[in-house]
């Protein structure tokens, strides 16, 4: 029992010096700290919120980039405006941003002797103790305790595992060390004290640039951003092993990369199913937000394997044709956004490989920002009565030369058995 009250003891006295902590950080950081508002010009009223923090001396607050999307895609629809802890509010100008790591760089209005939060010089360690501070739900701007738990492993681009509770309007907002010193940026949650932050390094890249670059338009850095990711996102994927795994009775390709997570189904347990069909599905765990209804950057392959039991062959085929129809792009997008899909449909016969197929490949331009594309690539086996592989991929925002290096990968790793 005495053992008990001690551990008790224990928890309470770190869990109020934990407290205590929180509490000096945020008198001492408040200033510098903001919410971030988008306004619709026509109402006047918050479209969305979300938290941004000072990083030198001049004005220049950061935040995500999703919390002012809406002005860098229609500026004339919305404005930027801060509202600090004191409850003073004014105009910001956008500077600069960082769709992949979804961050941005906006301005107020210099005053004398502005501070602002220090970007730390190292990274944290694991099971070090954080500090997140934003604005959730409106309620006014709060300091939240959680841990370092290093970088999530299956991300394609950095992303720091958060042991606390990020929640919504929060996001912008900074995450520090017990030194005050910015080590991430909140920008996500799973729930379940489970929150996901930008590395500092990613702001230090940003601020860098926007020091040293020539000014360019938002749409030429989202661009030169989307376009440089993917390229990366190919590269990286083309020059990993690509390894042949069954699928009933065709091979399929798997490709050894932690950021592609597949998963597998079938109808194997149902015995009256007139056709075994046996799914693969592989996919990017992440993609690059444009806006809510434009979101980029991803990449998903499935595979699908279908055997007749006892239907005909022209009963099976039509049922393998509606398999066929269902297949569709990856990722969201208006007409706004993107043009109608051009497709090639084309007989495949290899002589290096035992499939016969008839090809679709499909792609739309983005309208917005040029050389980009997004390719949708279906395959369908016509050489035998009562068995098909379907394999397909779709890839979003990429440029020709990259999506055609990779079709031409794709299309050589499937075959029959």
């Amino acid at each position: 029992m005495k053992g008990f009250i001690a551990l008790v003891l224990i928890c309470l006295s770190i869990n109020t010096y934990a407290a205590e902590q929180a509490e000096q950080i945020f008198k001492k950081l408040a200033p510098s700290l903001f919410q971030i508002r988008l306004i619709d010009n026509a109402s006047g009223e918050k479209s969305s919120i979300g938290s941004g923090f000072q990083i030198n001396g001049q004005g220049l607050i950061a935040t995500n980039y999703h919390v002012i999307s809406g002005f860098a895609r229609h500026p004339n629809k919305y404005r930027i405006e801060y509202l600090d802890h004191l409850g003073n509010k004014g105009a910001l100008t956008l500077k600069r941003v960082d769709v992949v790591n979804d961050l941005a760089l906006v301005k107020r209005e210099a005053g004398v002797n502005m501070p602002f939060f220090q970007l730390a010089e190292q990274v944290p360690h694991k099971g070090e103790e954080l500090f997140s501070l934003g604005n959730p739900h409106d309620l006014g701007m709060i300091v939240v305790p959680g841990t370092y738990n290093g970088l999530k492993k299956e991300s394609f681009n950095d992303k720091i595992h958060f042991t606390g509770s990020v929640n919504s309007g929060m996001s912008g907002g900074p995450v520090v060390n017990q030194n005050a010193e910015v080590v991430g940026i909140n920008v996500a949650t799973s729930g379940n004290q489970i929150g996901f932050l930008v590395p500092h390094d990613k702001l230090v890249a940003l601020y860098q640039a926007f020091q040293t670059t020539d000014d360019i338009s938002i749409a030429e850095q989202i661009s030169q951003q989307l376009s440089k990711n993917q390229q990366k996102l190919i590269d990286t994927m083309l020059s990993s092993e690509w390894q042949s795994k069954q699928l009933g009775q065709g091979l399929i390709p798997t490709v050894d990369v932690p950021f592609v997570r597949c998963w597998g189904d079938s109808n194997a347990d149902k015995t009256d199913a007139l056709i075994l069909t046996a799914v693969a599905h592989c996919a990017l765990d992440e993609n690059t937000y444009i806006s809510s209804k434009f979101f980029t950057g991803n990449l998903e392959m499935e595979f699908r394997y279908m055997q007749a039991k006892e239907l005909n062959a022209s009963k099976f085929y039509h049922l393998y044709e509606q398999q066929i129809r269902r297949a569709g792009p990856g990722n969201k997008a208006t007409k706004d956004d993107v043009s109608e899909y051009q497709c090639h449909h084309d007989i495949v016969s290899p002589s290096d490989r035992d499939i016969n197929s008839k090809t679709v490949f499909c792609t739309r331009a983005y309208k917005q920002y040029p050389q980009l594309f997004d390719v949708l690539y279906l395959s369908a086996s016509i050489d035998k009565n009562q068995q098909a592989l379907i394999s397909h991929f779709t890839i979003a925002g990429v440029e020709e030369g990259s999506a055609l290096a990779f079709t031409r990968k794709f299309m050589e790793s499937v075959s029959w058995k």
